[in-house]
């Protein structure tokens, strides 16, 4: 829809025909005596713009005035209502993606993949999900970085995600330092909103702040954290003697993750396959619902530009008929000055 912003502007549009009844007219005596003034005058008459053309003037003035105040107003195209999300959770997810993550014992659609291939699968759709949250990503092996600040931007957060490699850390697993890095980015968040979950397939074998030290630091910033603690418990491998049974996830802390989910007042979760960690995740929208309130905005385009550039246009096509006329005159005078 089109509005004006100041349309009250629009009261002033017969100011110069009030200035014309109100303002002193003077009578101008001649300062110069011309021999030839009566063929000038008679020659200014016959000008076609002059006489002819004088309502035309008047019409181009009003025009340009009127043209000057709409762009006063300040006009505007008020665009369709368009939905924005409202603030919901500011949620970080810290994913592990060391050596470990390599691990081929996961299976999709009958195919083995690597537990970081699983990871992808199932947390691209929990952000897709997150409709209405801020979400961000840190990547963590031996050195822990953010991978994606927070932000409502979902596609480019999963795209960040899917473009994860292992060993893009480091080999070596830094959970206290992922959880530091996580607080420092939520600690300024607005409360009761910071959360974050951290996946892992081992223990803190690295780092500069323990596990223990990032988790009262998340609890003083009011961090709610979520673990997940991945990978299965049991693998068949080949041997020279035929397969054997092994674990592979024989190196995960549990306590430690149990430990940081109940001190923030999160949750643990143990996932040992595709179906639970995506059934986890589920859980968690679950615990963490999604805010399903929004905020509409119109987009406004300003619009002034188009009648100024008007009035502008006819200010030069006003000023060209002028010098036009001015040169015929002198011209003519010129002439009648030389008979």
């Amino acid at each position: 829809m089109f509005e004006m912003q100041w349309p009250w502007l629009l009261l002033l549009a017969p100011l110069p025909l009030l200035m014309g009844f109100i303002a002193p007219k003077k009578r101008i005596e001649a300062a110069l005596r011309v021999p030839f003034y009566q063929d000038a005058s008679q020659l200014e008459q016959q000008n076609r713009f002059s006489s002819g053309k004088r309502p035309a003037l008047l019409i181009v003035l009003w025009a340009v005035w009127l043209s000057c105040l709409l762009a006063a107003t300040n006009p505007q195209w008020v665009g369709e209502p368009t939905s924005m999300p409202s603030s919901g959770r500011d949620l970080l997810m810290a994913v592990d993606i060391s050596g470990s993550m390599e691990q081929t014992d996961m299976v999709l659609s009958g195919r083995r993949i690597n537990r970081l291939m699983a990871v992808k699968h199932v947390i691209g759709d929990f952000v897709q999900r997150r409709t209405s949250d801020r979400l961000g990503l840190i990547l963590f092996g031996a050195q822990a970085y953010l991978q994606a600040p927070l932000t409502y931007d979902r596609q480019t957060v999963n795209q960040l995600l899917q473009e994860a490699q292992i060993g893009f850390a480091g080999r070596e697993t830094a959970i206290g330092d992922a959880i530091g890095l996580a607080v420092k980015r939520l600690r300024d968040r607005p409360d009761a909103s910071r959360v974050l979950v951290v996946l892992t397939d081992g223990a803190n074998t690295a780092g500069v702040l323990s596990p223990d030290r990032a988790t009262e630091l998340a609890q003083k910033a009011g961090i709610t954290i979520y673990t997940i603690a991945f990978g299965a418990e049991e693998m068949e491998v080949p041997g020279l003697f035929g397969s054997r049974t092994i674990n592979p996830s024989r190196d995960l802390d549990e306590n430690t993750m149990m430990a940081i989910a109940e001190k923030t007042g999160g949750k643990y979760f143990r996932a040992r396959n595709l179906e639970e960690l995506d059934s986890i995740h589920r859980e968690l929208d679950r615990l963490e619902p999604i805010e399903i309130q929004t905020e509409t905005f119109r987009p406004v385009q300003t619009l002034f530009y188009w009648p100024l550039a008007f009035a502008f246009l006819l200010s030069l096509l006003l000023a060209a008929s002028h010098v036009w006329q001015g040169r015929a005159i002198s011209s003519a005078t010129l002439k009648a000055e030389v008979k």
